[in-house]
């Protein structure tokens, strides 16, 4: 049995018809779309102390659990404002979605934009937290901790590209191990010192007292800790993603994911009170609230491998979030078509490894630090939460619904609340690396836009008039047979339907149904455009093009002998600029490239070209 590496990483491919088979419930759509907000709470309270330690010593954790009561506050309006976004949009898509329908094209872009840039630095801060807290326990590893995360990355990437189904019981099971755990240590440790009289002894020094309590400081320490609340959106993003009722799993799971943040969050905060951790580069604060609470036995290393698993896990929110937030945008014209199809396993491979690719460059670049990765981490998702919350102010304004009122106030002090946050993280982190941000948030906008207006320059030159009659030929006769594969009825194909007609006077137009809705679509126009030459229609459940055109011609159904030569006449339409290229599915070249393995099969391909200004 011949051995291939694809399908032992990734499994064997998937029918359309599994699809349904492969939506969550809420039980395992907690941990899968909620992973990254429940792991940000084991870095969002260091980040904090990260601010205040050097400045106020000891008083700083007074006002940590302060700026933790903020997080919190602002965390509860967010959940609000996303649970209205759930019952609006049912189709899911979140911030994008929201912000394209109320505000216009270019607000949601922008919203897109910013929740790219978010789910990147997801898989890049989670991966490179997960290998900190591996080194906390391992210090002899800290010169392969570059290596270490991107390993992480793969694994996440291949985990991801087996399915929603498999990664969800491969990657959910220790998201709630870590909960479990979490949730234990803070029991204990609260009653360790409150009922049980234990005097905390801090590991490391704290620095003495060298300034005073600012607005700006305190500012600076709320807006680090809001990296706790990323990754809320990506449960009204995958809406899709769960089984029905699927609105009412989403909220579902939406609500417990506020809870269990709300309970890890706070009490992270108020154990780091209670025990004085001190953050620095080589023991996280978990680490050393664990050591305290558990002492060095195997509750602590139970806590290191839960909290690095979590923080790993973290990333497959993004991995279920950015390739589906792609598929929406590569749907409306403004991404590379190829992100909207489905790979072998139904899921959108090409955005889950995109994302796999980017974000471990950026991990090399930064070095695997989370705290260089950490400014440019929060700013786009602010502005994503922002943009989603003014849109839905705006919707329940126009459409003034059953009810809309209070619904509108939500969202609109969900909107005022993320914006003042938004502005917070962009001047307080703005010198840190957030400018970062703003800078790329308009770039890949006008990189979206420049591709919407290259495929509507690309249909507007295919389009196809009812009018527009094939050629008439006269036929020599003799034996030859002709397969002209068709995916859209237009001036490309027309073409390659013309030169068909002047060798041939047998032809077939073969068309591989992926999509009943576009195909349904293609028939419609086919039955108007009233060509005369029979359409042959074959389903792929595996959305295979070859396959299918290759078990045709060998069949009986065919008219073609064995022996006899077809000729395939392939549409393909060719761009001017090079970059154009990228953005095309190029099926022509890939049925050519598999057909030329088949000795009876000639391929003659029919160029259009796209002139673009």
């Amino acid at each position: 049995m011949k051995f291939k590496l694809g399908e032992f990483l990734i499994g064997n491919s998937l029918k359309t018809e599994e699809l349904k088979g492969e939506k969550l419930n809420v039980f395992w759509g907690l941990p899968i779309l909620s992973s990254d907000a429940i792991s940000s709470v084991a870095y969002a309270g260091e980040e904090i102390l990260w601010v205040l330690i050097p400045v106020l010593g000891i008083l700083s954790y007074k006002y940590m659990f302060l700026a933790a009561l903020c997080i919190v506050f602002l965390m509860f309006m967010v959940t609000l404002s996303y649970r209205q976004t759930i019952d609006a949009y049912p189709g899911g898509g979140g911030s994008y979605i929201v912000a394209k329908d109320n505000l216009g094209a270019i607000p949601g872009l922008i919203a897109g934009s910013s929740l790219t840039i978010g789910y990147v630095l997801t898989v890049a801060v989670s991966a490179s937290a997960g290998t900190a807290a591996v080194l906390s326990a391992a210090p002899s590893l800290l010169p392969y901790r570059i290596l270490i995360t991107l390993l992480l990355i793969l694994f996440m990437t291949i985990g991801n590209l087996r399915g929603v189904k498999e990664s969800s019981k491969m990657f959910g099971v220790p998201t709630y191990i870590f909960i479990i755990a979490i949730l234990t240590m803070i029991v204990w440790g609260i009653c360790k010192v409150k009922l049980f009289g234990y005097v905390p002894v801090s590991h490391y020094s704290i620095p003495k007292v060298t300034g005073d309590i600012t607005l700006f400081l305190f500012l600076r320490a709320f807006s680090s800790g809001c990296t706790a609340l990323t990754g809320i959106e990506a449960v009204s993003n995958g809406i899709p993603n769960f089984k029905e009722p699927s609105q009412k799993n989403a909220k579902a799971v939406l609500e417990l994911l506020s809870l269990v943040v709300f309970l890890v969050f706070g009490g992270l905060s108020y154990l780091a009170t209670l025990y004085h951790a001190v953050p620095n580069s080589q023991v996280t604060v978990v680490a050393q609230i664990a050591s305290q609470v558990f002492g060095n036995n195997i509750m602590f290393y139970i806590i290191q491998t839960t909290t690095a698993i979590i923080l790993i896990m973290a990333s497959n929110t993004a991995f279920s979030g950015l390739p589906m937030l792609l598929a929406y945008i590569a749907r409306d014209g403004f991404a590379p078509r190829q992100f909207a199809k489905r790979g072998k396993r139904l899921g959108y491979s090409n955005g889950i490894i995109v994302l796999g690719v980017i974000s471990g460059l950026l991990v090399v670049l930064f070095k695997g630090e989370t705290h260089y990765l950490m400014p440019l981490y929060a700013v786009g998702v602010f502005i994503s939460f922002t943009l989603s919350q003014s849109g839905m102010l705006i919707r329940w304004a126009r459409r003034k619904e059953k009810g809309w009122l209070h619904k509108a106030a939500i969202n609109g002090m969900g909107a005022f609340i993320t914006f003042a946050t938004a502005i917070i993280l962009g001047v307080t982190k703005f010198l840190d690396g957030a400018w970062i941000v703003l800078v790329l948030i308009p770039l890949i906008v006008y990189c979206m836009i420049s591709i919407k207006k290259h495929y509507s320059e690309v249909a507007r030159q295919l389009k196809l008039p009812l009018d527009e009659k094939p050629k008439e030929i006269n036929y020599d006769e003799q034996k030859r047979y002709v397969i002209v594969p068709i995916d859209t009825l237009n001036k490309s194909f027309l073409k390659a339907l013309n030169y068909a007609r002047t060798i041939s006077d047998n032809i077939i137009v073969f068309h591989v149904s992926v999509d009943d809705m576009a195909t349904k679509k293609l028939l419609e126009k086919w039955d108007k455009y009233d060509v005369g030459i029979p359409i042959i229609v074959k389903k792929s459940p595996y959305r295979s093009i070859v396959g299918p055109l290759v078990k045709f011609i060998e069949s009986e159904e065919y008219a073609a002998g064995s022996k006899d030569t077809v000729t395939v006449v392939l549409p393909q339409f060719v761009v001017t600029k090079w970059w154009g290229n990228i953005l095309h599915n190029q099926t022509a070249l890939f049925i050519k490239t598999m057909l030329l393995k088949r000795r009876n099969i000639a391929i003659v391909t029919v160029p259009y070209i796209i002139f673009e200004k």
